[in-house]
């Protein structure tokens, strides 16, 4: 007699949720493995470079002699034992590895070869979570070594790249975006207009301080009196590159639209761009701004924010989120100016294409050259 096919269903659904609930733990195990192995010889290799002053050819000569008496082995080259020994010797004091093989259930590595556990310290003390440290590939973690000096700027890196499951892609743009010196700093009312700390702690993480728009270009905008002419142009770029714009400005942004309608007693007024956030669940409305940040503009976003708040939020969504993204802006001079409004507001500055450093743009051929050469090389055609 066959099964129902509710039934099956049920059963293909609650068997395959066990096996890639076995296989993602057999994954982080693996890893966690890996990392051990890479750690202690690591150790091994520091060690000798130091008591035995092993030069740059002994290490050349212990990678070829693995690939003879192990044929097909891959991860030791001389440079990725060398990466080994960086990995030894930036961790081998100061973190959480022993706590970490524990809670995955493998069996701890000798304590003489593995980092002593991260001592628990004072509120604020740098730390991360076991799981995050052990779940993040080799490539990542030399990544995060080469590209952050600061403990504090590596947890920060091992914290992210963990949570949003970055590629060495993502991870190389976060590192090159500097997001640990500018994430969660820009001026803001949060604490102060969000009851709870936490979600506010969370909306302030968000977001950063400076923003890199490369795909905009205020050359190209001819001289005006009026504001709203470059800041219509600067909004239409970033419309049409709306893709970039949302990897630069964070993640779990989806958009909405932009001069999108809200009215109030019979006035109605135009958000320059508005998005909504699945994190914070809150709709979040930018103004884009040409120039210095002005107080007058908190005013207007704090209205838009409370319009949103009345005619488009739904039951269950936070309150809106405001962030006026300007040229330049005196951080402190921001702290006072939106220190009194009630809704949750935040200024942050971007630089554009023509604001890049004039090193990097010199190394970038002329516009006209690089669309002859895209042409040759056949990437672009002439539209007939």
């Amino acid at each position: 007699m066959n099964e129902p096919t509710g039934n099956i269903v049920a059963a293909v659904k609650d068997i395959k949720a066990a096996i890639l609930k076995a296989q993602a733990r057999v994954a982080v195990h693996a890893n966690a493995e890996l990392l051990s192995l890479y750690f202690t010889i690591g150790q091994y290799v520091s060690r000798k470079t130091k008591s035995e002053k092993w030069g740059t050819g002994v290490i050349d000569a212990i990678s070829r002699q693995l690939q003879k008496e192990m044929p097909g082995l891959h991860g030791f080259s001389a440079r990725n034992i060398r990466n080994m020994r960086q990995f030894y010797e930036n961790w081998q004091t100061g973190t959480i590895w022993q706590t970490a093989s524990a809670k995955l259930g493998g069996s701890t590595p000798p304590a003489a070869v593995v980092p002593s556990g991260m001592p628990e310290g004072p509120a604020g003390t740098p730390h991360v979570e076991e799981g995050d440290f052990l779940s993040l590939s080799f490539s990542h973690h030399m990544e995060i070594i080469a590209g952050a000096e600061s403990l504090e700027a590596r947890l920060f890196y091992i914290r992210e790249t963990a949570r949003n499951r970055w590629s060495l892609r993502q991870l190389r743009d976060s590192i090159g975006r500097d997001d640990f010196r500018h994430r969660g700093r820009l001026p803001n009312n949060f604490l102060a207009a969000i009851p709870d700390p936490q979600s506010a702690r969370k909306t302030l993480d968000m977001f950063r301080d400076e923003y890199l728009l490369d795909f905009v270009n205020l050359d190209d905008v001819e001289a005006s009196d009026a504001g709203d002419v470059d800041e219509r142009v600067i909004e239409k770029s970033i419309v049409a590159n709306i893709r970039r714009f949302i990897t630069e400005f964070g993640r779990d942004f989806s958009f909405i639209g932009n001069q999108y309608r809200i009215e109030a007693a019979g006035h109605e007024h135009f958000i320059d761009l508005l998005f909504f956030n699945r994190e914070l669940n809150a709709l979040v409305a930018v103004e884009l701004k040409k120039g210095a940040f002005k107080p007058i503009y908190l005013g207007q976003l704090n209205l838009y924010l409370q319009i949103l708040d009345d005619t488009v939020r739904k039951a269950h969504e936070n309150a809106s989120v405001g962030i006026i993204l300007c040229q330049s802006a005196d951080k402190p001079y921001v702290e006072y100016a939106v220190r009194d409004y009630n809704k949750p507001l935040g200024v942050a500055t971007y630089r554009t294409a023509d604001e890049m450093p004039e090193k990097l743009r010199r190394a970038l051929p002329p516009i006209d050259d690089l669309r002859r050469q895209l042409l040759l090389a056949g990437i672009v055609r002439v539209k007939q």
